[in-house]
């Protein structure tokens, strides 16, 4: 398989795990306080790639000993990714918290043109308006939400906004950072020293008083860690940022399907959504104009 296929692939599996990340996570909180959800996810990812890296590849855990200090600043904003989000799907929706944390791959695409100097086709900027028109027709009912909103929803939208900005930070920084280290190498790194940080801050004992479901549910959050991010890293070593941020930014999509499933099932454990058919057309227009942004470019 040619490394943009394998970019666009790694990138995918990540929009298709963090599709039911929003979901899982507003549910968790039901039960967990969202520090010690974001640090459980963490140390999870962090125990389950230790375990991976011992039996494949010990010298990766050099990387924990002599971290490069750009290393250090991508770990304290993804810290800060994991929880700002985290918090804010506490105060709003899941629909909502991914409508706003996009805001972290469009950062990352635009840097992906001014600061990794990646060429852009005029296929490409047909395939990012097509985007734009369908995502203005895709968020319009959370839109209308948010600005119908008060108090401790528009800080949850704040708070998401905070942990996308931390996102870009952090990809801009992965992506520099991969092409001299592997992915699971750094990403011990970037599992292991948030673990740390939030370490002061988390209350263990609701962990203790949940029951198997509880527990599968939290084991998923973790995985969906493990394996999204690792993904991110390949796609990012694979592919061009601006690809990688258009594919990753489908994975709404799939929140929002979800979503609207579950409200048509009328389920009393999650809050409902509202959508309409301008939300189906703003969807069509998304995946066609992705299609176009990632599609490789023939060579003469």
């Amino acid at each position: 398989m040619q490394n943009h296929s394998k970019g666009i692939m790694y990138a995918s599996i990540t929009a298709f795990f963090w599709g039911f990340l929003a979901i899982a996570l507003k549910v968790a909180v039901r039960e967990v306080d969202p520090v010690t959800v974001v640090w459980f996810r963490f140390l999870f990812a962090f125990v389950i790639l230790a375990i991976w890296e011992v039996s494949n590849n010990p010298g990766t855990f050099k990387i924990l000993i002599k971290p490069p200090l750009l290393l250090v600043f991508a770990a304290i904003a993804l810290t800060w990714n994991y929880t700002g989000y985290m918090m804010g799907i506490h105060h709003t929706t899941p629909s909502n918290a991914q409508l706003f944390i996009q805001t972290g791959p469009l950062l990352l695409a635009t840097a992906g043109f001014v600061l990794f100097k990646e060429k852009v086709k005029p296929k490409q900027i047909i395939g990012f308006a097509v985007a734009i028109v369908g995502f203005s027709f895709f968020y319009s009912d959370q839109l209308d939400a948010f600005f119908e909103s008060k108090g401790s929803y528009k800080l949850g939208i704040l708070l998401t906004v905070s942990g996308a900005i931390a996102w870009s930070v952090y990809a801009i920084l992965q992506k520099k950072l991969v092409v001299n280290h592997s992915a699971n190498s750094l990403n011990l790194f970037l599992f292991g020293l948030p673990v740390i940080i939030l370490a002061p801050f988390i209350h263990l004992e609701p962990l203790f008083q949940l029951n198997f479901n509880w527990w599968l549910l939290l084991a998923f959050l973790g995985a969906n860690t493990v394996i999204a991010y690792t993904c991110l890293a390949k796609a990012l070593k694979y592919t061009e940022a601006n690809k990688v941020s258009i594919i990753i930014i489908l994975n709404p999509m799939i929140t929002f399907i979800t979503m609207g499933i579950l409200t048509w099932l009328n389920v009393d454990w999650i809050t409902h959504e509202r959508f309409s058919l301008i939300t189906v057309l703003g969807v069509v227009l998304v995946f066609a104009g992705a299609i176009l942004v990632a599609k490789k470019t023939k060579k003469a």
